[in-house]
């Protein structure tokens, strides 16, 4: 009987086992390493003559490889997340000089493989001293829009169309407070010295803790067709209000196309309404003490969206 018992025990254990590896199967499905990484990189401004850019440093990076399900970019051992497998960096050292940018295909079951790249690339480019304190002062700040005051969101048109002038919020300019409750107001941005950004979506839940979770306000459909379509969010006419998304880092950085200050975000990054496009923002004033007002074309190239912001 002892025997019988014991023999039972095993076949259970064996039936446990079986099943428990079939439900990893079911789960993770066939666990491929990722192979054949290739990695292309577009330094900005390249052409014959400047094989090594426009002196901006702004390198554009992309990578596939068969198998992968997503990409990590590693550089100055700073590791950067891309399921797309993109990221934009911007190498502020002045000269030419050699960087190495490696990239980790990510693959079913966790598994992974590696990449490396050098790009040689000139930077000729050095932020004024005035602006990095401004945005930064040396560690980090944290901004909002200025939404106490008129003036603060508004649109107008771009350099294309005929009816343009150089001037804030040409067509639309929000009045103080009228945006409240879509998702804008209670953001911060945070600038850090490093070249990171942080994107608070919520600051009011993070009292006495820190909520990841918020919510933030864009265009329809830009919203939607590049931070996915769950049918969250309330459209009102074309924008697209209290959509649901968390906190989360990308990298900064400044360039001067054309003697013009822009600040650049990587990936999705994005400064109070979302409109797609290149992510890249125009510094159009920072002359009045802790304010900067933007202005960024959105990703159907119809307008200039306008913003002023202010330090915490």
């Amino acid at each position: 009987m002892k025997k019988l018992k014991y023999t039972l025990s095993i076949i259970l254990l064996i039936m446990f086992v079986f099943t428990g590896c079939q439900d990893e199967d079911q789960e993770f499905g066939q666990i491929l390493t990722p192979n054949n990484i290739q990695i292309t990189a577009v330094i900005e401004g390249a052409d014959a003559t400047n094989p090594n850019g426009d002196g901006s440093g702004v390198v554009h990076f992309s990578a596939t490889a068969n198998n992968a399900l997503s990409y990590t970019f590693v550089y100055n051992d700073s590791q950067v997340s891309s399921p797309s497998g993109t990221q934009t960096y911007s190498f502020a050292v002045l000269g030419l000089n050699t960087y190495t940018v490696t990239v980790v295909a990510v693959g079913t079951g966790g598994v992974t493989s590696s990449q490396s790249i050098q790009v040689d690339v000139l930077s000729t480019y050095a932020p004024p001293q005035a602006l990095l304190d401004k945005l930064h002062g040396g560690t980090s700040k944290s901004w909002r829009i200025k939404n106490e005051s008129d003036s603060h969101f508004g649109l107008g048109p771009t350099p294309s169309n005929p009816d343009f002038q150089n001037i804030f919020a040409q067509w639309f300019s929000a009045g103080a407070d009228t945006k409240a409750g879509v998702g804008m107001y209670n953001d911060r941005y945070i600038f850090n010295a490093d070249g990171t950004f942080t994107h608070i979506t919520d600051a009011d839940n993070d009292t006495g803790g820190n909520d990841p979770t918020g919510d933030i306000f864009g265009r329809d459909p830009l919203i939607y067709n590049d931070l996915g379509n769950s049918g969250a969010g309330t459209i009102d006419g074309a924008d697209v209000l209290n959509f649901p998304f968390d906190d989360y880092n990308e990298n900064w950085f400044l360039t001067g196309p054309n003697d013009v200050e822009t600040l650049n975000l990587t990936g999705n990054g994005f400064i109070a309404y979302y409109t797609g496009g290149d992510h890249t923002y125009e510094i159009f004033d920072r002359s009045v003490p802790n304010e900067l007002i933007l202005r960024t074309i959105d990703g159907n190239g119809e307008f200039y969206w306008w913003f002023t912001l202010i330090t915490e």
